[in-house]
């Protein structure tokens, strides 16, 4: 165990992972397990037994008068580090200081405290973490100022993270550190893999590190999960991250708001990734579909529509019996099949059937936003003889007729593209829809039926405006 890692700042990716859920809520419990592992394997770590109990800590850590009981602690002492704020903890120049060389510390030295809280303030609200009464958590709230029930509880929180070693009914110092899911290092190529988009991922590998102390590069997504729900999606993020760290990843019962059905269902699938898509993060799962029993197939699920989730062991009864079968047999889906999926075909509701899309934009829309653009790996230019021969190939009788007029009725030098898209993917209708009025959907005929019912809703918006 390298002693210098814990010399570290407690930077927001550390602290994240640290609070097991929503930073915003447990910023302090986070905070106080980062103080706890500078004294279990900082440079001036405290010195225990081994294995060591809670009391051992506690009579190495605070002061013989600190109390034994489950009592929350007084001011009972100037020198016990349970008296010591939030801003001792942070800003002293040494964390060993006691509340009160810290209080002199700040008088002494009001601009450097002041840059440095308006410096982590900066940075809390940037992550989106900053507490409520952000002055009053810091100068107030005193971290180890809390029960032993809650003291107690950091040990075992370090054990399930494997910070801390399990040694009978006790703990140890772990001699191997474990897999961290976060880096306080710049970013390489291969930790930027999650990005889909290689030439995006190149770009954030190359620029995200900033340039003579300048940030250069930012991404903006679309983030429609409501505000009062950020906590929810960061607490299953937690929770599922947990449970892909364990050799034997079990099946978990879902209990979901299904936005489409207005309805709440619960299904129990085999998680297997976490993507963010477009507009927010969503779980895919394999097992239960709604609405469609002893149906086994993959499903994306939102995580702020997740109510709640409950991990399972595969000997449940709840285990639908084909998935239980899969896992036997060593046969349970991974992310890469996803990956594939969508390849096939454009959209994100990957376990859609596909189809054949044909659309046309007139030629100087195309000229300016379509052409040389990558939209999908099946959305390719072609020409007017071609759009004609899968208009003939695809549908029959008088419908084909009248589509083959049309076609003759549309100019020539028009643009048209063929793709393989996944059957009422909303993403793709979304992504069609903002071309409007420059483009015409061809094909699938029941796509074009309904984008020209939409059409026509939509112009009775505007009858009474010239």
């Amino acid at each position: 165990m390298p002693e210098e890692f814990w010399s570290d700042l407690p930077e927001i990716p550390l602290l994240q992972w640290l609070a097991r859920g929503s930073l915003k809520q447990h910023l302090a419990n986070a905070l106080r397990m980062w103080i706890w592992l500078r004294h279990f394997y900082g440079a001036m770590s405290f010195s225990l037994p081994e294995p060591f109990t809670y009391a051992d800590c506690r009579e190495a850590f605070f002061t013989a008068d600190h109390p034994s009981n489950d009592d929350r602690p007084g001011q009972h002492n100037d020198l016990c580090p349970c008296t010591k704020t939030v801003a001792a903890w942070l800003f002293a120049p040494d964390i060993h200081y006691t509340q009160a060389q810290w209080e002199s510390y700040a008088t002494e030295n009001p601009h450097e405290v002041e840059e440095k809280r308006q410096r982590l303030i900066t940075v809390l609200k940037y992550h989106d973490v900053l507490p409520k009464r952000c002055d009053r958590f810091l100068d107030e709230t005193r971290l180890f100022g809390v029960t032993r029930r809650a003291l107690s509880g950091d040990l075992k929180r370090l054990q399930e993270l494997k910070l801390l070693a399990s040694a009978g009914s006790g703990y140890g110092r772990v001699a191997d550190w474990p897999a961290l899911p976060y880096t306080t290092r710049s970013a390489t190529a291969d930790e930027l893999a999650f990005l889909v988009q290689p030439d995006l991922a190149a770009i954030a590998d190359n620029l995200s590190h900033g340039l003579e102390g300048q940030r250069r590069f930012f991404v903006h997504v679309d983030y429609v999960v409501p505000k009062d729900r950020h906590d929810r999606v960061e607490d299953w993020q937690a929770e599922l991250g947990e449970l892909w760290q364990q050799s034997k990843v079990p099946p978990i019962k879902l209990t979901y708001w299904h936005a489409s059905r207005q309805d709440t269902a619960t299904v129990v699938v085999y998680p297997v990734c976490l993507y963010y898509y477009r507009r927010g993060p969503y779980l895919c799962g394999f097992g239960d579909v709604f609405g469609q029993p002893d149906t086994m197939d993959w499903r994306n699920y939102r995580l702020d529509r997740i109510q709640a989730l409950e991990p399972l062991s595969w000997d449940n009864g709840l285990v639908p019996a084909s998935l239980k079968q899969q896992y036997l047999q060593g046969e349970l889906p991974a992310p890469d099949e996803i990956q594939l999926r969508m390849a096939e075909a454009w959209g994100f509701d990957y376990y859609q059937p596909k189809d054949v899309l044909l659309v046309r934009f007139d030629s100087v829309w195309d000229q300016r936003y379509i052409r040389n653009s990558l939209r999908h790996p099946t959305f390719k230019q072609i020409d007017y003889g071609q759009a004609q021969a899968l208009v003939a190939q695809t549908l029959r009788g008088e419908l084909r007729q009248q589509m083959l007029d049309l076609l003759t009725s549309r100019s020539d030098q028009d643009a048209y593209y063929r793709a393989v898209y996944r059957r009422n993917d909303p993403n793709v209708k979304q992504r069609l829809r903002a071309w409007r009025p420059h483009i015409e959907v061809l094909l699938p005929w029941p796509l074009r039926q309904q984008f020209g019912q939409e059409v026509m809703v939509e112009s009775q918006f505007y009858q009474d405006i010239v």
